[in-house]
């Protein structure tokens, strides 16, 4: 009889590894082990105590299959614990040894993520040195924008008419980046309209935003030498409604008949009646936004249209400045790195799929390349 108990017994789990669990915030442990005859296991079950004497209190209510399991049930940071693992047949159960003292930290730095660190650091590089060579007078290309050059043709032809301007930032807030970017366009629109002394008409859907724009258009004034021209009255708010607003800029459109509009800032299902609206007046449109599902509107209704980010360079591009065009500069070359990267990604993915059979190795690379830009955990 004791003998036929000892064939039915059920060994201890062996090697049981417990440890900080890496790459988190802290409040975990993690354990492992292995068992010599796992066939005979229906599951285990994770104690823990703050003592090596006990008393231990299950950290698992059921039964876990796996050999390994991360404790996360009010672990504390600096806190000493203790484990047993304890391993369950059908009829019996074999506990492994102690396990410990081992505690709970918060690391620094996820290794996983060392690619993002490395691209980090290489767009930085990038950034810092196309700033220095900007500040160290080294000319750099623009692409040219042609609806910015078309600016001063814009407001030229609305002061030979006699015409004012009207310029409207959509229903974009002070703190969209878009309406920021279109706001050094408009201190240059609002200059060159007080020296062509055209009045300039400023709708807003957003109180903060007609703020902002009044003190731009009032310093753009100041430094145009007529600060006298400068009437708060043209930069208004009218409603914070979507076609309400474009209702009301269209009945301003109608009335007033401004020989050019600029529409920069946010835009959404009012932006082809309010391009329609200005065409029907025989104005100069002008426009750009962000919104690429609005885009092909602007660009069957207005004469110019800024697509995407050209709005953001916008203002480097009519007044080169170090940091801004080092920065430019920085973008594109980022962009150019990243095309390279997902084309190169893109070429080994399919060489891997046609050779993994005549060439196993490589796609084990190629399986390594993917993990290390985009690690499963």
């Amino acid at each position: 009889m004791c003998f036929l108990l000892f064939i039915f017994a059920i060994a201890p789990p062996e090697s049981v590894i417990v440890r900080d669990n890496p790459n988190d915030a802290g409040g975990a442990i993690s354990i492992t082990w292995n068992h010599p005859v796992p066939e005979s296991v229906v599951g285990y079950r994770i104690f823990r105590a703050s003592v090596p004497d006990g008393p231990f209190l299950p950290v698992t209510d059921e039964l876990i299959s796996r050999t390994d399991y991360i404790d996360t049930d009010s672990v504390l940071d600096g806190a000493p614990y203790y484990y047993l693992v304890r391993a369950y047949s059908e009829t019996d159960s074999a506990t492994a040894p102690v396990c410990g003292p081992v505690s709970a930290h918060a690391q620094w730095f996820n290794t996983n993520r060392l690619n993002v660190l490395v691209l980090t650091v290489i767009i930085s590089a990038l950034f810092i040195y196309y700033i220095i060579r900007a500040r160290q007078g080294v000319r750099m290309f623009i692409r040219k924008i042609s609806g910015l050059d078309a600016i001063d043709d814009a407001l030229g032809r609305a002061t030979e008419l006699g015409k004012p301007i009207l310029f409207s930032f959509g229903l974009g807030y002070i703190t969209d980046m878009v309406v920021i970017a279109a706001l050094p366009l408009l201190r240059r629109i609002a200059r060159k309209s007080a020296e062509y002394a055209v009045r300039l008409i400023v709708p807003n859907s957003d109180p903060i935003v007609m703020t902002a724009a009044q003190e731009t258009v009032k310093e753009a004034y100041t430094e145009a030498g007529r600060p006298d021209l400068y009437n708060p009255d043209n930069i208004t708010f009218l409603t914070s409604d979507q076609f309400g607003y474009a209702a009301g800029v269209d009945g301003i459109i109608l009335r007033e008949r401004p020989g050019a509009i600029f529409w920069l800032g946010y835009f959404y299902a009012e932006s082809l009646i309010l391009a329609e609206t200005g065409h029907a007046v025989g104005a100069i449109q002008l426009a750009g936004t962000t919104e690429t599902t609005q885009l092909p509107f602007f660009v069957a209704a207005c004469d110019y249209t800024m697509i995407g980010e050209e709005i953001y360079a916008a203002s480097c591009y009519l007044k080169p400045e170090p940091i801004m065009l080092g920065t430019i500069k920085g973008e594109d070359f980022i962009k150019l790195l990243l095309i390279i990267i997902i084309s190169t990604a893109v070429l080994l993915g399919t060489a891997a799929t046609l050779l993994q059979n005549q060439i196993p190795a490589f796609h084990n690379l190629f399986e390594v390349i993917v993990n290390w830009f985009a690690p499963s955990s």
